[in-house]
């Protein structure tokens, strides 16, 4: 009888005994789920830290090339400015060596005018006095020869020597009203030529200034 209550004690010891072990491995168990659960907590949080990182390393990549892009354009658009401004120097020097050719050719045509019309004026006076020469010539002409006549009316052949007298002095006169004839005649050669000469400069001043303009203009 004492044997099998020491058995039925041993055994319900043994029974605890396998309870507790079973409640320590349960505890155990759970404990080990609960490490599992927060290192794939743990796991999938560094998964996603790396696929952020990842895409952050992705995104700096692209603003770098990016960056880099701006800067390759930036650095052209600065090559592109600086041929600019040697084209603008260049043409600044250009205009300003134009303008100087201009205003030394307005000169050159200015004096060329002013001299031109000079000459026209003194032409003119002397055209005006050559006419009031010839004017007054001829009215000699006209006084000897009526004078010749009357001479000739009136003294007959008494008077050869005074008719003789007053033909030579009216072939004197002749001879400078053609001398001044010529002489007006050649002024209104050189009048024309010089009102050629006037047109030609001005038709070319007008061709060179179109041709600054254009040349402005590029």
């Amino acid at each position: 009888m004492a044997l099998s209550s020491a058995f039925h004690e041993r055994l319900h010891h043994m029974d605890r005994t396998r309870i507790q072990r079973l409640s320590l491995l349960q505890a155990e168990k759970e404990s080990q789920a609960d490490k599992s659960r927060a290192l794939a907590s743990k796991l999938a949080n560094i998964r996603a830290s790396e696929q952020r990182c990842s895409w952050l390393d992705q995104k700096i990549a692209s603003q770098q090339f990016k960056l880099l892009s701006v800067k390759c354009q930036i650095e052209n658009l600065e090559a592109k400015q600086d041929s600019l401004s040697l084209q603008l120097r260049l043409l600044q020097n250009e205009v300003e060596e134009l303008e100087e050719l201009r205003d030394k050719r307005e000169s050159f045509h200015e004096a060329k005018r002013i001299e031109m019309r000079e000459f026209k004026e003194i032409a003119e006076r002397f055209v005006v006095k050559c006419r009031m020469e010839v004017d007054s010539l001829r009215n000699k002409v006209n006084l000897l020869r009526s004078s010749f006549m009357e001479l000739k009316s009136n003294s007959g052949d008494s008077c050869n020597s005074e008719i003789t007298a007053a033909e030579v002095r009216r072939l004197e006169l002749q001879a400078e009203k053609d001398n001044v004839c010529r002489i007006i005649d050649c002024n209104h050669q050189i009048k024309a030529q010089l009102q050629k000469q006037l047109q030609i400069i001005l038709m070319t001043q007008t061709q060179d200034k179109g041709s600054e303009l254009k040349s402005a203009t590029r």
